[in-house]
């Protein structure tokens, strides 16, 4: 009885922390939903494509025609533990981050530290907003700027190593090609976390990449149901609008930023 006690005051305890970090971190939430929702229909949907349309193929040749359904034809091309896989992935990145970024204010004492995280991601996402508009910058990785045939090489490698889950990528195998594929390197990703980190806290580091997580799916999902051209075109309306709303989310970031070390 007083074990089921115990699990019941952890359980309320866990709930109210995640409440509480959800409705201080709300504006960082809402700007890391609307980074990966942007980002990903400018630049997941090319970097992501191949691997999206690689498991729809395989998922779908491997139903028999007799047993095709409109229900199964969707299901499958939602790549739902794909999905849930790479949200693992950037919710245990941000959690880790999110510790990191905790352990280092509590044990200097240096409050800025998240106020600088924040105008890093928020110089991020403004810069990538610039480069949308033609802007041009040096090599630089943080704005996706760095030498391709590297980022191409570990892509490979890490294609090589979860090759043997695309022979079937249903249930468990998809999961884990979600998780293994959340490791791609990604100027996007990078920013993300840096605003992850800002909140100082690993649960609300978690919450924030799983925000990033959830908007990058639709434009993912688009390709699933529909094939590239189909994502092409949903770039497209996007790609119209990104800068503005980027250059809006490094506002944001920005004002977080200040409102900590006024």
């Amino acid at each position: 009885m007083e074990s089921e006690l115990l699990l019941m005051t952890m359980l309320q305890a866990g709930l109210a922390h995640c409440t509480v970090v959800v409705e201080d971190n709300g504006s960082l939430l809402i700007s890391l939903f609307m980074a990966g929702l942007v980002g990903s229909a400018t630049h997941c949907v090319t970097m992501c494509a191949p691997f999206v349309l690689s498991q729809v193929t395989t998922r779908l040749e491997h139903i028999p025609l007799s047993q095709m359904s409109e229900f199964k034809r969707i299901s499958g091309a939602a790549l739902l533990p794909y999905h849930l896989g790479r949200m693992t992935t950037y919710i245990i990145l941000g959690f880790f981050v999110g510790l990191l970024a905790q352990g280092a204010i509590q044990f200097s004492g240096l409050k800025w530290i998240s106020a600088g995280l924040l105008l890093f991601a928020a110089l991020f996402f403004l810069g990538y907003a610039l480069k949308r508009l033609g802007v041009s910058f040096p090599n630089m990785p943080f704005f996706g700027t760095q030498n391709r045939r590297e980022k191409s090489a570990l892509s490979d490698k890490l294609g090589q190593i979860l090759k043997p889950f695309f022979a079937q990528p249903t249930g468990l195998n998809g999961y884990f090609l979600g998780i293994g594929l959340g490791f791609l390197p990604c100027g996007l990703l990078y920013g993300a976390l840096a605003a992850a980190g800002a909140t100082g806290d690993f649960v609300a580091g978690a919450f924030g990449m799983a925000a990033f997580a959830l908007g990058t799916v639709p434009s993912l999902m688009a390709i699933g149901f529909a094939g590239h051209l189909v994502g092409q075109k949903w770039q497209q309306v996007v790609t119209d609008l990104a800068p503005m709303l980027l250059i809006i989310n490094a506002g944001v970031l920005a004002y977080l930023a200040y409102t900590l070390v006024i």
